[in-house]
């Protein structure tokens, strides 16, 4: 049985690349288990819990630097919670309401193949609230590796 949407899927903190190792190791001891990969397009080496609802990002040398990316976001901020990523049924939808609140989406990708389909739309923060709306025609607990 699937659970109501939305739902609060998993949050991402913005890490130095530097440091991003440290980190994972860190969160490791505490008993996350991250999965490493690369986003090449995005410029970004992660670290995925995806169980735990985990993820730590950083940008490489090849990463944009524009307004949303995690770059801008790290040259601003430091690192820190990047975003609240919540699973919705329909992020068109969901970033329309969004827009009649006042909230702006910054970045939107989306990845298909292999029999999964995957949107996310990062908005820029609201209230103080930094969301990223995401669907997808996975089923709970089914991890995604983009």
């Amino acid at each position: 049985m699937s659970r109501a949407l939305p739902l609060l899927h998993h949050v991402v903190f913005a890490i130095g690349l530097e440091r991003l190792d440290l980190a994972a190791d860190y969160l490791s001891a505490l008993g996350f288990h991250f999965q490493a990969f690369e986003l090449e397009h995005l410029g970004l080496q992660i670290r995925l819990d995806w169980d735990r609802g985990f993820e730590l990002i950083a940008p490489t040398a090849a990463a944009p630097t524009d307004a949303g990316t995690a770059s801008d976001f790290l040259a601003r901020n430091g690192d820190g919670l990047f975003s609240v990523v919540v699973r919705t049924k329909d992020c068109d939808a969901a970033e329309n309401i969004a827009a009649r609140h006042g909230a702006k989406s910054d970045f939107r990708q989306r990845h298909d193949g292999d029999g999964f389909e995957l949107t996310e739309v990062k908005l820029e923060p609201l209230f103080g609230i930094p969301l990223t709306l995401m669907s997808t025609n996975m089923p709970d607990g089914q991890p995604i590796t983009p």
